[in-house]
């Protein structure tokens, strides 16, 4: 167990940060689910905005890396290109 000062209060930062990051990390998968499994062009076009905005701030917070969130947009936005 943490003696400092200090090492407690790092220790209460963290667990914060760990189930803040936990929230925006299962949102953002919630939606890109939801994106993925979308049959209808409309329904797609609609979702990609939002998903899109949601990885691009997990990418600014470091919670995922840049390049991943390049990869999922690019994903994304070819699946709900190519739904008729």
């Amino acid at each position: 167990m943490a003696q400092h000062k200090s090492a407690k209060k790092r220790i209460r930062q963290s667990s914060k940060r760990r189930l803040s990051n936990r929230y925006y990390g299962k949102t953002t998968r919630n939606l890109i689910k939801k994106l993925r499994v979308a049959a209808a062009k409309k329904d797609g076009e609609a979702l990609l905005p939002k998903t899109v905005a949601e990885i691009d701030k997990l990418a600014r917070r470091n919670i995922i890396h840049k390049n991943k969130a390049a990869n999922l947009k690019r994903k994304l936005s070819k699946k709900v290109s190519k739904l008729s």
